[in-house]
């Protein structure tokens, strides 16, 4: 082991979250065990009225994870075969495989390379071009929201839909309104490594709009309001109760997480400055008025080395991510080439995710920085 590490640094460490709320998760998994009411029991109910809360929305739907809300948002929308949707290249996979699933045509917008989120101008100059585009999807990547301040009217004057892909964003912030409440509709992921993650796959949405929400809560019980008696062809979407328990129990400590991981992004844009190492460091858009970095993602000349080199020392890492959505083998019909995007191609080779939990200790940051520098120094 390099000197410069005196353990090993994971990039998530999810026993430490775990430990300390060991018995209140536990109490939480027997109640709902002692009920064996598993399927839309009250947990969920209840974890619904506190998400749209926390949000500062009038509703949330639960559901099986942060793909099917994006599939559901869509479908509630009336989205299908052939209506144009528009979004971003450098995304999970989960973004536009939703579009594909619902049989929608995905169009894309380049990002700005300071934020990592879709570009406005880059919007508005696909929307001038395309016609039939029915929806968009801002991502707000990484923990800081997409500048919905500027899409939102672009697609508001041209009767566009606006759903929010806020799978890493709980509790971000633009000009003090949360995720959730910035487009139409919003789709969270409590997958184990999001900031706000259950013990397996779960969702949910979020919306001002009461028949969308009906839809929602519809569309995910096989279309189905009264059982057995369908108005819409729906699937089966339903949020665990354990899981809603478990991520009620999380988000009563979200908040403190969340001030341990901007403490920790600020040691970093202090300490790797100060050690002159030559990357480029994440920026919000100065409408961002709460970054909750779901990753800190720092961008650098020889990437993959740079990763072996953390690996090495016992760093954890990982690229987030490695090829843009266009030029995805399974979207290769679409017809998009390499050199179309170039702000998302740059990020997707130069990109590389450090620790960034809550959990992390000062030496633990300290040593990751250092570990960056001998890197860049050798």
């Amino acid at each position: 082991m390099n000197a410069v590490t005196s353990r090993q640094i994971p990039l998530l460490d999810l026993q430490a979250q775990y430990t300390p709320i060991r018995g209140e998760i536990q109490a939480a998994m027997e109640r709902v065990i002692a009920s064996q009411r598993f399927i839309m029991g009250d947990d969920v109910k209840q974890l619904e009225l506190e998400i749209a809360r926390y949000c500062g929305a009038r509703f949330a739907i639960g559901c099986a994870s942060g793909s099917d809300a994006l599939f559901l948002a869509l479908l509630a929308l009336g989205i299908g075969p052939g209506d144009k949707v528009l979004t971003t290249p450098y995304t999970f996979f989960a973004t536009v495989g939703a579009i594909h699933r619902a049989g929608a045509v995905p169009v894309f917008a380049d990002i700005d390379p300071l934020t990592f989120n879709i570009d406005p101008q880059q919007v508005a100059s696909v929307l001038d071009r395309h016609s039939g585009v029915k929806a968009i999807i801002p991502v707000h990547l990484f923990g800081a929201c997409a500048q919905m301040e500027a899409i939102v009217p672009l697609a508001r004057s041209r009767g566009i839909s606006v759903i929010e892909d806020a799978a890493q964003a709980i509790g971000a912030e633009m000009n003090d309104r949360r995720a959730g409440v910035l487009g139409d509709v919003a789709c969270f992921s409590f997958f184990p490594s999001k900031n706000l993650g259950c013990f397996g796959d779960g969702g949910i949405l979020t919306t001002d709009d009461p028949e969308l929400a009906e839809r929602l809560s519809i569309l995910r019980v096989h279309g189905a309001k009264k059982k057995y008696f369908h108005q819409l062809v729906g699937i089966n979407s339903r949020l665990d109760s354990l899981q809603a328990a478990i991520v009620r129990v999380k988000l009563k400590h979200l908040d403190q997480w969340t001030e341990g991981r901007q403490r920790n992004a600020d040691f970093y844009n202090r300490r790797l400055v100060e050690l002159g190492i030559p990357i480029t460091l994440p920026a919000a858009h100065g409408s961002t008025t709460r970054h909750i970095y779901n990753q800190y993602v720092i961008c650098g000349d020889r990437r993959d080395e740079l990763q072996t080199f953390l690996k090495d020392r016992g760093i954890g890492t990982e690229v987030y991510y490695p090829l843009p959505m266009h030029l995805q083998e399974c979207f290769a019909h679409l017809g998009y080439r390499q050199g179309d995007f170039p702000a998302s191609e740059n990020r997707a080779a130069a990109s590389l995710a450090i620790p960034i939990y809550a959990e992390l200790t000062q030496d633990d940051l300290e040593a990751v920085c250092q570990a960056v520098k001998e890197f860049y120094s050798g």
